[in-house]
């Protein structure tokens, strides 16, 4: 194993033990508040935090075996599941994330209606539409025989060995990107930059408000007006660096895979293997992003946190004083006697 080999097989061990650590998390969230699992998202947020984990523990393991032995990690039956496995949790991830972006329109765009038109059985109904569209394929590329170890990637997920069925398998990996990646990417642009048209109406007319206030208050601090304006630049860009970070993750992780997929149609283009194993590695390091980007930086789940934190820490502490105490009263016994 060379270093190219080394380096990658240690980010795949990093990836894997990020991702594992803060979907965990976002887990004990969801089950330590009653108040997030009352909410709509939650269930996008479980759907997508489950599929993390799952290719967590599954996939990404067998990807590192391939990267190391440099063959196939395990025997054709198992290899076919894990691609099964690989090809459905790469779209049901992708329709979450478009799923959650859906969400987040609704609650902008109709605030005062948003509980009407996005309840939990709505909520499970998108779900359960993001499972059907996600396992359309895998299920069609295992009739098909499309499924197997990729020497390329490392990696149990599409493939054809067949030359005959080349073109075929051309048209079915077009279709599952276009419907899976490129749908996904469309429902997140239109969905956020309208949020984000929102948003910006909202800071002018607040901006305006802080102005004529400004101009009202004659007598005002210079600091305070300047304390002011910089929180009009803040707002302004809290918006819009919030939408960049989630479609900038999704485009960063998944766009060198899914154009590497496409690339590799065309026997024209040689592709590096390192490369191949690469873009595999920035597909799976969305499983580590997305606990972050969704989750864990928002107050509902860092609150959720830190009560689980001081749950802990106080239960160690009663553990630890029931000790001393009951060292102490043996330390006693003999005394007395």
């Amino acid at each position: 194993m060379n270093s190219w080999d080394a380096g990658l097989a240690g980010l795949l061990v990093g990836t894997m033990g990020v991702s594992l650590l803060a979907n965990a998390l976002v887990l004990l969230c969801l089950l330590h508040s009653a108040d997030i699992r009352r909410q709509a998202p939650a269930l996008f947020t479980l759907n997508l935090t489950c599929g993390n984990l799952l290719c967590t523990v599954v996939n990404m393991p067998l990807t590192l075996a391939g990267v190391v032995a440099q063959r196939p990690p395990a025997g054709d039956r198992l290899c076919r599941l894990a691609a099964f496995l690989d090809t459905f949790l790469a779209a049901n991830s992708m329709l979450s994330m478009a799923a959650l972006s859906i969400d987040r329109w609704v609650a902008v765009v109709f605030p005062l209606s948003y509980r009407a038109k996005m309840r939990l059985r709505d909520a499970a109904l998108m779900v359960a539409y993001t499972w059907l569209h996600a396992l359309a394929f895998p299920a069609a590329a295992l009739a098909l025989s499309w499924l197997g170890f990729h020497q390329l990637y490392a990696s149990c997920t599409l493939c054809s060995r067949r030359p005959d069925e080349r073109l075929r398998f051309a048209v079915f990996t077009g279709a599952f990107h276009a419907l899976s990646f490129l749908l996904s990417f469309v429902v997140l642009c239109c969905t956020y930059c309208k949020v984000l048209q929102v948003a910006r109406f909202h800071c002018k007319r607040i901006d305006v408000i802080t102005m004529q206030t400004l101009v009202l208050l004659v007598d005002i601090h210079p600091s305070v007006r300047e304390r002011c304006l910089e929180e009009q630049k803040r707002r302004r860009q809290r918006a819009t660096k919030k939408i960049s970070t989630f479609i900038g993750t999704f485009l960063l992780c998944f766009a060198p895979y899914v154009i590497t997929r496409l690339v590799e149609l065309s026997s024209a283009v040689p592709i590096s293997s390192h490369w191949g194993v690469l873009s595999k590695c920035l597909a799976y390091s969305k499983a580590a992003s997305d606990p972050f980007v969704y989750s864990l930086l928002r107050q509902q789940y860092r609150r959720s946190c830190k009560e689980i934190l001081s749950r802990v820490l106080h239960r160690r502490s009663l553990r630890s004083s029931g000790l001393s105490g009951d060292s102490h009263s043996q330390n006693i016994l003999p005394v007395s006697e």
